[in-house]
């Protein structure tokens, strides 16, 4: 069970209130009663006045409350079975996450503005699914094919160069892995979205954008970084305590390397746009998106939790109907029955 509504929950404190002005309300009756006169007489003069009928409109007044507020909340019970199809294509964002791209040549740094860039690709998607590969000196599947673009910006987030064991940056491996995500017979349209400094230490880039070429696969190549280059900060809780150093311990300066990740692209017909302006990039893969043709996904489940508050507010309306018909006289029908034998 859901509950649409909880803010609504607070207002069963009526109940406990109405239930002490009622039990108040008695006891001041009976307390003015008594000054009166002699209990038992003040009722003789009331015969037909019933002890028992309060009581139930209180329960019945209480009932319609409950139901009410029950309603209101909008409890979800259940399964409703929708079937619901799709339009769109298949987009894998391969992000290297090598320790390069810890470079602050651009703001904040490579990493952290390749994420904004596919965090607001991922905002301006309509109905496409997709799916995300981290590589550096080999590469790591971290999201299948999916359409929930919400998970999609949670693992997004938690990308780092800790999560590959091995350092460098292996195009190659990004193009092969992210091509097993794609179903060759397929007919939807394949896109490969490649974020990186195109720091390339393996070959065969170019032959493995070829490989993906052949299963209709596209790529957009976004280069991050300068190619005037900017050293590796190595940080601790946030402060910078030194720069990464090679083997001859000097300061490694990675540089942007565009001529290869244009040479990917060219491979499969797709495009390359340097990633410094995010706005240019949108726009870039805005207008790619519309000249590719989009297919209609295979229906879809969806399961929905169903409503139940219409039920409730029903029932409600009923019981606080019912109790303006509720006299708090005897009925007569029952006092003819005589069931406790008090007519002689």
């Amino acid at each position: 069970m859901e509950l649409d509504e909880k803010k609504y929950l607070y207002l069963f404190i009526i109940i406990p209130i109405l239930v002490l002005i009622y039990f108040y309300n008695l006891y001041w009756k009976r307390k003015k009663q008594r000054e009166f006169g002699d209990l038992d007489l003040v009722q003789q003069l009331a015969p037909n006045r019933s002890s028992f009928k309060p009581v139930l409109k209180l329960v019945v007044v209480l009932l319609g409350l409950t139901c009410l507020i029950i309603g209101l909340v909008n409890p979800k019970i259940g399964t409703k079975m929708e079937t619901v199809k799709r339009e769109g294509i298949d987009i894998v964002f391969a992000m290297d996450v090598s320790k390069s791209m810890l470079a602050e040549d651009v703001a904040p740094n490579r990493l952290e503005k390749s994420k904004q860039i596919v965090s607001q690709i991922i905002n301006q998607l309509g109905s496409d699914r997709i799916g995300i590969v981290a590589y550096a000196g080999s590469a790591f599947p971290v999201l299948p094919i999916t359409s929930d673009y919400s998970v999609a910006k949670m693992f997004l987030q938690n990308m780092n160069p800790g999560i590959v064991s091995s350092q460098g940056t292996s195009l190659d491996e990004a193009i092969k892995l992210s091509a097993t995500y794609f179903d060759e017979k397929s007919k939807t349209s394949k896109l490969l979205i490649l974020l990186s400094d195109g720091e390339d230490h393996s070959e065969g880039a170019e032959i493995a954008a070829e490989e993906a070429n052949k299963i209709g696969m596209k790529i957009i190549t976004i280069g991050l970084g300068t190619e005037k280059g900017g050293t590796i900060p190595l940080k601790e809780n946030g402060v910078v305590k030194s720069f990464q150093r090679d083997n001859n311990n000097e300061v490694v300066i990675t540089k942007l390397n565009q001529d290869g990740l244009k040479a990917i692209a060219k491979a499969t017909k797709g495009g390359y746009v340097y990633g410094n302006s995010t706005k240019e990039v949108l726009d870039y893969v805005k207008n790619a998106l519309d000249n590719i043709q989009k297919t209609e996904f295979e229906a879809t489940q969806m399961a929905e939790f169903q409503s139940q508050f219409q039920w409730f507010l029903g029932f409600a309306f009923f019981l606080l109907l019912l109790d303006v018909f509720l006299l708090e006289r005897k009925t007569s029908w029952i006092i003819d029955l005589n069931l406790f034998n008090e007519k002689k």
